[in-house]
């Protein structure tokens, strides 16, 4: 049990990024997920228990939030970041990329924010996003698109005014 949840350390931590938007919250959020799920694990298959941390962990956050009744703000976090760009100029383009992307992710509500999150950057099919979320997939599906439609707007707006 304890090395299948230590293999699901990664996701969560990303889950976990994305929701708060904050590294210090998402570190504390991870640490009571990995506490919940060691306490209270299921005697489940690898999938089951996938699914269900990544609840337990969008569970508590929604606790969390709706307690201190603030968004976080959203913060680059170069050690979540997979930028490997070797000159100055590239790695710079990727940072205002990846603040601007952090920005509009940060714009969105947290319903959509988690399911993008979940698709998009784990790589979770919709009906495993659905069953780790609790929703219908037909759900998903629009809170998905919308998601899609608000980044995209977002990010052509940020271009348009970076080349004004």
């Amino acid at each position: 049990m304890k090395q299948q949840i230590t293999k699901l350390v990664p996701q969560l931590r990303r889950f976990a990024f994305a929701l708060t938007g904050s590294a210090d919250d998402a570190d504390d959020l991870l640490q009571n997920t990995i506490e919940r799920l060691l306490r209270q694990a299921p005697d489940a298959q690898d999938e089951d228990l996938t699914k269900w941390a990544f609840r337990v962990c969008k569970n508590l956050w929604i606790d969390e939030y709706r307690s201190r009744k603030v968004r976080s703000q959203a913060a680059a976090n170069p050690e979540l970041s997979a930028n490997q760009a070797v000159d100055g100029e590239r790695a710079m383009q990727g940072e205002i990329a990846l603040q601007q992307v952090n920005s509009a992710m940060a714009q969105l509500p947290d319903e959509q924010r988690s399911i993008i999150s979940l698709i998009a950057l784990e790589g979770l099919s919709y009906k495993e996003a659905a069953a780790a979320l609790e929703l219908p997939i037909g759900t998903v599906m629009s809170r998905l698109a919308r998601a899609r439609l608000a980044l995209s707007e977002f990010l052509k707006n940020s271009q348009e005014e970076a080349n004004a």
